[in-house]
């Protein structure tokens, strides 16, 4: 095991992997150019490790060091270890569980190969909520998804926070982006699927009804606004989850999670 680092000033240039956390734009930028991506706290870093995520270093804060031992044994790079009031200087947060990982991103397979084999996917068009984002995969892995599909705009599912609210499971989905956002609809029926329009529209058929046979592709659309005209219009069916109450719509992540769960465990008639 490598010595443990003692660092006791933020602004460290060996800390550069963890700085402003919360800082989307600059993280965005980063880890872009570094290839890497941050996970938060032992359950988390665990499972990219187990995914084969390489780990690059580690951070933990001086009250965790003793109950961390184990995962400082196995990482194969520096780690540093700080107070808590200086991660949350570093980071722009409190750090709770006080252990962060700087994670080696992997190359993303390509939409086709992503798509052989597959029986349910989920494809989300321009969500930009990273804990959305994180939401939905948690529910493709949950009830049985063998892949998601993103738009080119969509946020990324190994920021911070996706992978926080995923609790890992953004590393056990597959995914790809789609390089075309215009035409990438027309691969997915090149390839065999039933293209499903997840939509708040009265006029969409009930899910229920919704087909259930064969390879299924479940579209959900930007917060808000939804799914472009676009792409309802490329779908095979629009579906709609029926509300009661006088309420249009739930929450995008609600709504895959209701969706998923009927879609992916066969329970559409």
């Amino acid at each position: 095991m490598l010595p443990l680092i003692q660092v006791a000033d933020a602004g460290d240039p060996r800390l550069a992997d963890y700085v402003r956390l919360t800082d989307v734009h600059l993280r965005r930028s980063l880890e872009a150019a570094h290839g890497l991506f941050v996970a938060e706290g032992e359950k988390v870093i665990r499972r990219a490790i187990a995914a084969g995520y390489p780990m690059r270093s580690l951070l933990v804060t001086q009250d965790k060091v003793a109950s961390q031992a184990d995962l400082i044994a196995g990482c194969p790079g520096p780690v540093y270890v700080i107070r808590p009031a200086t991660a949350e200087a570093l980071t722009g947060y409190r750090v709770h569980r006080g252990t962060l990982a700087s994670m080696q991103r992997l190359p993303l397979p390509d939409v086709a190969g992503l798509l052989d084999g597959a029986r349910r996917i989920v494809v989300l068009e321009d969500i930009v909520d990273h804990e959305n984002v994180g939401a939905i995969f948690r529910c493709a892995a949950a009830l049985g998804f063998d892949a998601v599909l993103l738009a080119p705009r969509c946020a990324d599912p190994l920021y911070r926070r996706a992978v926080k609210v995923s609790m890992g499971a953004v590393f056990s989905v597959p995914y790809a982006r789609l390089a075309d956002w215009q035409g990438g609809l027309a691969g997915l029926r090149r390839a065999g699927f039933v293209v499903l329009a997840l939509t708040p529209a009265a006029d969409a058929l009930p899910i229920e009804q919704a087909p259930s046979g064969g390879k299924l592709a479940l579209l959900l659309g930007t917060e808000g606004d939804g799914l472009s005209a676009r792409w309802l219009a490329a779908a095979d069916d629009r579906v709609r989850i029926p509300m009661s109450a006088g309420v249009d719509s739930l929450n995008v992540a609600s709504a895959a999670a209701i969706a998923c769960y009927l879609i992916g465990r066969g329970r559409l008639r």
